[in-house]
């Protein structure tokens, strides 16, 4: 197996809105189905509320981790929208205004007849080096710096970033996936199972207990870039049935 092939991926939600229950995360599932699409997996979603020191070292930890980490949330005019200055200081980077993104936003408001005042101000910051990701929506940019990718959290802003970073993101390996049913519980072929899946620990392999009625079965799920592994394994895992 080509290691160097394998794209990994952490999402980071960032906001108390979220933890609290009064807002619902959307942006994770959104995000996941994206991007194995073009052949990135999302190995760790975090939901960590808006404490500085918090969402610098969770950054820091996951952008060593994997190929990619993409952030949701906190990058509005409130005080509390900090994800911004916390990446800028994850990277130890300045945090100006960006000229650019004030241009986009004085426009903006100005056809709405609104005044750009300094908290509408802040979202036109962008850390020194990172590149600005379009809102086609509301116009305050998301931005990319490095190995990060920093969106909004508002849900059809958020997709709208990422069908940009998708455009962009050239990666020619695609995941493909093969589920097989077995009429079976899943308690009935787990300890099998487990032998299958620990001879290819690179390779996702789901367990997905389902009832029908009075049948009782599971579906397994193999997913990978290598459709002739799939098939190996597949062969396997028939023979649970």
């Amino acid at each position: 197996m080509d290691h160097s092939s394998i794209r990994t991926s952490g999402i980071i939600i960032i906001g108390n809105e979220i933890l609290s229950g009064r807002t619902q995360d959307l942006n994770s599932r959104y995000l996941a189905q994206r991007l194995l699409t073009i052949g990135i997996i999302v190995n760790e979603v975090r939901i960590i509320p808006d404490i500085k020191d918090q969402i610098i070292d969770t950054l820091n930890e996951l952008r060593n981790k994997y190929t990619f980490v993409f952030t949701s949330g906190g990058i509005g005019p409130t005080h509390d929208d900090i994800t911004a200055e916390c990446i800028a200081s994850a990277f130890d980077v300045d945090l100006p205004i960006n000229k650019e993104a004030k241009i986009l936003l004085k426009n903006y408001y100005l056809e709405k007849n609104i005044k750009l005042n300094s908290s509408r101000l802040r979202m036109a910051r962008i850390p020194k080096g990172a590149v600005m990701i379009p809102n086609p929506i509301s116009v305050a940019p998301g931005f990319q710096l490095k190995n990060v990718f920093v969106l909004a959290g508002v849900p059809n802003i958020f997709q709208a970033m990422v069908e940009n970073i998708i455009k962009n993101l050239e990666i020619e390996i695609s995941i493909k996936s093969k589920t097989i049913t077995i009429n079976k519980a899943e308690g009935d072929i787990a300890e099998k199972l487990s032998k299958i899946a620990s001879l290819y620990p690179n390779v996702s392999i789901g367990s997905y207990p389902f009832e029908n009625g009075l049948i009782k079965g599971t579906n397994i799920v193999i997913s990978h870039h290598d459709e002739k592994l799939i098939k190996e394994i597949t062969k396997f895992t028939e023979k649970l049935k």
